[in-house]
Protein backbone atom coordinates (compact mmCIF):
# COMPACT_ATOMS: atom_id res chain seq x y z
CA UNK A 1 0.00 0.00 0.00
CA UNK A 2 1.16 3.89 -1.11
CA UNK A 3 -0.12 7.19 0.86
CA UNK A 4 0.78 9.99 1.27
CA UNK A 5 2.30 11.50 4.48
CA UNK A 6 -1.10 13.72 4.10
CA UNK A 7 -3.24 10.41 5.01
CA UNK A 8 -1.21 10.35 8.32
CA UNK A 9 -1.35 13.41 9.24
CA UNK A 10 -5.60 13.50 8.19
CA UNK A 11 -5.60 10.03 10.08
CA UNK A 12 -3.96 11.53 13.49
CA UNK A 13 -6.50 15.13 13.17
CA UNK A 14 -9.49 12.62 13.11
CA UNK A 15 -8.51 11.16 15.74
CA UNK A 16 -7.38 14.39 18.07
CA UNK A 17 -10.44 15.52 17.26
CA UNK A 18 -12.66 12.41 18.39
CA UNK A 19 -11.07 13.79 21.81
CA UNK A 20 -11.51 17.21 21.64
CA UNK A 21 -15.49 16.33 20.71
CA UNK A 22 -15.81 13.97 23.03
CA UNK A 23 -16.64 11.18 20.63
CA UNK A 24 -13.48 9.18 21.90
CA UNK A 25 -11.20 9.04 24.98
CA UNK A 26 -8.39 9.68 24.93
CA UNK A 27 -7.01 6.01 25.52
CA UNK A 28 -9.31 4.71 22.87
CA UNK A 29 -7.20 7.80 20.76
CA UNK A 30 -3.87 6.06 21.77
CA UNK A 31 -4.72 2.76 20.89
CA UNK A 32 -6.47 3.73 17.67
CA UNK A 33 -3.15 5.73 17.05
CA UNK A 34 -1.03 2.66 17.93
CA UNK A 35 -2.87 0.68 15.25
CA UNK A 36 -2.54 3.22 12.72
CA UNK A 37 1.25 3.51 13.36
CA UNK A 38 1.27 -0.62 13.11
CA UNK A 39 -0.58 -0.53 9.67
CA UNK A 40 1.68 2.46 8.63
CA UNK A 41 4.93 0.77 9.07
CA UNK A 42 3.91 -1.54 6.37
CA UNK A 43 3.21 1.35 3.61
CA UNK A 44 5.29 3.27 1.46
CA UNK A 45 4.46 6.77 2.40
CA UNK A 46 5.14 9.34 0.02
CA UNK A 47 5.89 12.75 0.43
CA UNK A 48 4.46 16.30 -0.51
CA UNK A 49 7.36 17.32 -2.82
CA UNK A 50 7.40 20.07 -5.66
CA UNK A 51 6.02 17.42 -8.29
CA UNK A 52 3.03 16.82 -6.15
CA UNK A 53 2.77 20.61 -5.01
CA UNK A 54 2.83 21.95 -9.15
CA UNK A 55 0.08 19.50 -9.70
CA UNK A 56 -1.71 20.08 -7.18
CA UNK A 57 -2.51 23.84 -7.91
CA UNK A 58 -3.37 22.94 -11.62
CA UNK A 59 -7.13 22.25 -12.57
CA UNK A 60 -8.20 18.79 -12.40
CA UNK A 61 -11.30 17.33 -14.63
CA UNK A 62 -13.66 17.36 -12.04
CA UNK A 63 -13.52 20.66 -9.88
CA UNK A 64 -14.25 21.91 -7.19
CA UNK A 65 -11.74 20.26 -5.21
CA UNK A 66 -10.62 20.94 -1.76
CA UNK A 67 -6.46 22.05 -1.64
CA UNK A 68 -5.87 18.75 -0.07
CA UNK A 69 -7.77 16.43 -2.20
CA UNK A 70 -5.96 17.88 -4.82
CA UNK A 71 -2.92 17.13 -3.07
CA UNK A 72 -4.15 13.50 -2.65
CA UNK A 73 -5.02 13.22 -6.21
CA UNK A 74 -1.48 14.93 -7.45
CA UNK A 75 0.34 11.88 -5.22
CA UNK A 76 -2.24 9.58 -6.82
CA UNK A 77 -1.05 10.54 -10.13
CA UNK A 78 2.47 10.64 -9.26
CA UNK A 79 2.71 7.28 -8.11
CA UNK A 80 0.68 5.52 -10.85
CA UNK A 81 3.17 6.48 -12.91
CA UNK A 82 5.63 3.84 -11.16
CA UNK A 83 2.64 1.22 -10.10
CA UNK A 84 0.53 -0.16 -12.01
CA UNK A 85 -3.06 -1.05 -11.50
CA UNK A 86 -3.03 1.85 -8.62
CA UNK A 87 -5.82 1.72 -6.93
CA UNK A 88 -7.24 4.29 -4.94
CA UNK A 89 -9.24 4.05 -1.83
CA UNK A 90 -11.61 6.78 -1.06
CA UNK A 91 -15.42 6.87 0.20
CA UNK A 92 -15.19 10.99 -0.94
CA UNK A 93 -17.50 11.24 -3.44
CA UNK A 94 -15.68 14.55 -5.06
CA UNK A 95 -12.33 12.25 -4.90
CA UNK A 96 -13.91 9.62 -6.71
CA UNK A 97 -15.07 11.72 -8.95
CA UNK A 98 -12.07 13.14 -9.89
CA UNK A 99 -9.82 9.91 -9.86
CA UNK A 100 -12.85 8.36 -12.17
CA UNK A 101 -12.40 11.47 -14.54
CA UNK A 102 -8.44 10.72 -14.15
CA UNK A 103 -8.42 7.22 -15.34
CA UNK A 104 -7.86 6.20 -12.08
CA UNK A 105 -9.68 2.73 -10.35
CA UNK A 106 -11.28 2.73 -7.44
CA UNK A 107 -11.83 0.95 -4.54
CA UNK A 108 -14.78 0.26 -3.15
CA UNK A 109 -16.22 0.03 -6.58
Amino acid sequence: MTASVLTLVECDRALIRGVATGAMTEAERFRAQRILNRAARGWSVIGIDGEVVERARQPFPAEPLRALDAIHLASALMVARDVPGLVVLSLDERIRHAARELGLDLTPA
